[in-house]
């Protein structure tokens, strides 16, 4: 057998291989914010400041990351925290399985592991409970440290 037909259906195979998972560097036209809304959800359901991510678009697999942890508090009522890298399965109005994203609920921190888009709000699951909040609450992207109610001075990565 000659090299060459070898040696093309190898580079054909790696090509295929690593087309279907996607960088922030492949479709650096697109941040992780618009990514998320061509999937019909906001750009405020994630915090300001991603410094990359990856997508599998055949599967949904993707994560995201920060500089380091990411943690605000929205409108007083609840605290949110971001790990430095978070993870999931996105498909079109639905995140599921989602790792690293916590709210503070009373005393307890405790996973969000779903956010579904249903019309006009979005409902996210920790498992045992759900809420769901109108979808204008998240037009815009919270800030590390003061959420939406920021100034200059007070951004907060850990």
């Amino acid at each position: 057998m000659s090299p060459i037909p070898f040696l093309s259906a190898i580079l054909i195979f790696f090509t295929s291989a690593t087309t279907s998972f996607a960088s922030a560097d492949d479709y650096n036209i697109l941040s992780a914010y618009q990514v998320l809304q061509q999937y019909g959800f906001p750009q405020g359901l994630l915090p300001k400041g991603v410094t990359g991510y990856e997508l599998n678009r055949d599967t949904g697999e993707f994560s995201a990351h920060w500089n380091g942890t990411c943690k605000f508090n929205l409108e007083g009522s609840y605290s949110l925290e971001y790990k430095s890298t978070i993870s999931g399965i996105i498909s079109k109005e639905r995140l599921k399985n989602l790792k690293g994203v916590s709210v503070k609920v009373l005393f307890f921190w405790l996973n969000i592991v779903e956010v579904v888009r249903d019309g006009d709000e979005l409902q996210f699951s920790v498992g045992i409970a759900s809420a769901n909040f109108p979808i204008d609450n998240f037009e815009e992207s919270p800030q590390c440290g003061c959420g939406l109610n920021c100034n200059s001075n007070s951004v907060e990565v850990q």
